[in-house]
């Protein structure tokens, strides 16, 4: 059960119009804004770019699950990467974001994606398709996957760092409160 107290999204009965495989992961990209949000929605702008243990910052995995939807999904429509989405990535790292620029753009890059994962047509999902620098094989269906794992993967990351924070930060209170 999600917070709201509803089960999953794969298991709210919606999006029955959508194909399977076009829904199953659209359900994966609502479960992880949802997940986002609500295990790293309380961090502070400090929290968020913070780095226990030399990890790679939330704010990194939230910029990385949004650019690389744009990346993922702009293969599987049979494009090449353009000058600014290369330039994106590269600032995937950047430390100083705000939590609010970092949920606005998660959030934006979530509604797009979906939008854009429902318009593919069940009759191209086993279309060749190629990815990254060296152009490796994969198809259409394989990338829609991949968007749904690759997010899902990111959104654990970014739970199990925020988690170690916000476990930093009560400690802390904790210590405080006893002096």
């Amino acid at each position: 059960m999600s917070e709201s107290g509803l089960p999953e999204p794969w298991l709210r009965g919606t999006l029955q119009e959508v194909p399977a495989v076009q829904r199953a992961v659209v359900h994966a990209l609502e479960l992880a804004g949802e997940d986002v949000k609500r295990w790293c929605g309380s961090l502070s702008d400090e929290g968020i770019n913070a780095r226990p243990g030399g990890l790679p910052p939330v704010a990194f995995h939230m910029r990385h699950m949004a650019r690389s939807l744009d990346r993922l999904l702009t293969y599987a429509e049979g494009r090449g990467l353009s000058e600014e989405q290369l330039a994106a990535m590269k600032a995937e790292m950047d430390p100083g974001a705000t939590r609010d620029a970092l949920f606005s753009e998660l959030n934006s890059a979530l509604t797009n994606s979906m939008i854009r994962v429902q318009a593919f047509d069940v009759s191209v999902l086993e279309q060749i398709r190629s990815a990254g620098k060296k152009q490796l094989p994969t198809t259409v269906a394989g990338l829609l996957v991949h968007v749904a794992d690759h997010t899902q993967r990111h959104v654990g990351q970014a739970i199990t760092t925020a988690k170690i924070i916000l476990g930093r930060e009560q400690s802390a209170l904790r210590r405080s409160a006893r002096k």
